[in-house]
């Protein structure tokens, strides 16, 4: 799979930018602000419908424009597709595939697979839970794209079961008891969208660790062993077996009665506090956890090693990812960026942004391209 041509308009700081592509390894070379890394977050945005630097669609659109258009023409398997975008603030995206609309802008997903490395990618270690959550969630969608709708369906369901959380709080506090039987028809929701994006993200953590410890052997032979576990806010109806995955049934019964015991408590505080959206993946190295512990060195070893699991994974489901490396070369020792660029160097296609030249190892130099003044120019 390799993006033959990107497409933008008015996003982030580029009214307008068009940019041909090859397979094999791009650079984009340029001064820090000129939005190198803006042209990468858009190819980011079309595999995952997100950004890795901010959470909120709203920062994308070029200020003073009402809206912003990614397009990009991909080549997968000797055929080519054609993903469009457009966001718009304060309403719904839309989107096309081969520039036909289609319903939802999450039918456009695995059209384009990608593994997105940044500076950004140390919080997925060192950050709150949040960040690992999405960097499940966002590599469960590339591999299953219906895994997008499984997910906001379950979001939606948090935001109307807090609602009447805050409602049946109030009531209680003004001396009633408040309507419950509501908030049993979305508890039920709840276990059934709750119990399937669970078990999605068991079944990667267990898939995804064999690759992880392997690249992070590679990257750090000497650091020690890295750890992947996931964690449940129902761990303890879940088996000490993390290869065996439970059905969604058991999930759901087991979230449905944790609901149960935390409804006096959810119903004080007016927030959800039981379902995937209180889980987390811990990381441990030598049986420490990294979050805390590790060096700055270990810290970045782990995030590549994550991220390059994840492209190994995607590869072996049939349909070899974009491996885009955003300004990470001048964050990792010789050592380190000597191993990445080996590993990259393999890749069908390699997009590396670098604000200088010399920060990029000679085994990736191949099509190079200056980024300044508003303009994208190929010089070799």
């Amino acid at each position: 799979m390799y993006v033959e041509h990107l497409s933008v308009a008015d996003f982030r700081s580029w009214p307008r930018a068009d940019v041909a592509f090859e397979p094999g390894a791009s650079v984009l070379v340029g001064a820090n602000g000129q939005g190198k890394t803006n042209l990468l977050e858009a190819l980011g945005y079309l595999a995952t419908l997100g950004s890795h630097r901010v959470a909120a669609d709203a920062p994308l659109i070029r200020a003073g424009a009402e809206r912003a258009v990614v397009q990009a023409a991909v080549v997968s398997g000797g055929r080519q597709l054609v993903l469009e975008v457009e966001i718009t603030a304060g309403r719904a995206n839309r989107a096309k595939l081969n520039r036909s609309p289609v319903p939802r802008p999450r039918d456009i997903l695995g059209g384009l697979r990608t593994v997105l490395f940044s500076p950004e990618d140390l919080a997925i270690v060192r950050g709150d839970p949040s960040e690992r959550r999405r960097f499940l969630d966002d590599v469960l969608v590339q591999r299953a794209p219906r895994l997008a709708g499984v997910r906001a369906d379950y979001e939606r369901v948090l935001k109307q079961r807090a609602a009447l959380l805050k409602t049946a709080g109030a009531a209680r506090r003004a001396g009633g008891s408040g309507d419950l039987r509501t908030l049993d028809v979305w508890d039920g929701h709840l276990a059934e969208h709750g119990a399937e994006l669970l078990a999605a993200r068991l079944e990667l953590v267990a898939t995804l660790t064999p690759y992880a410890v392997r690249a992070y052997a590679d990257l750090a032979p000497t650091s020690g062993r890295l750890a992947l576990r996931y964690v449940s806010s129902v761990a303890a109806s879940l088996p000490n077996d993390t290869a065996v995955i439970p059905e969604t049934s058991v999930l759901s019964a087991a979230l449905l009665a944790e609901l149960a015991r935390a409804r006096p408590q959810e119903i004080e505080r007016g927030v959800n506090l039981v379902g995937p959206h209180r889980d987390d993946l811990d990381l441990g190295l030598n049986e420490l956890p990294l979050r805390g512990y590790a060096s700055h060195g270990e810290g970045w070893s782990a995030a590549l090693a994550l991220r390059l699991a994840c492209y190994d994974l995607l590869s072996s489901d049939g349909a070899e990812p974009v491996l885009i490396l955003d300004d990470v070369f001048a964050e990792l020792d010789a050592t380190r960026r000597d191993q990445l660029a080996a590993i990259a160097g393999k890749a069908e296609q390699v997009l590396i942004s670098a604000a200088e030249i010399a920060d990029v190892p000679v085994l990736l130099t191949g099509a190079r391209y200056d980024v300044g003044d508003g303009e994208v120019r190929r010089v070799r």
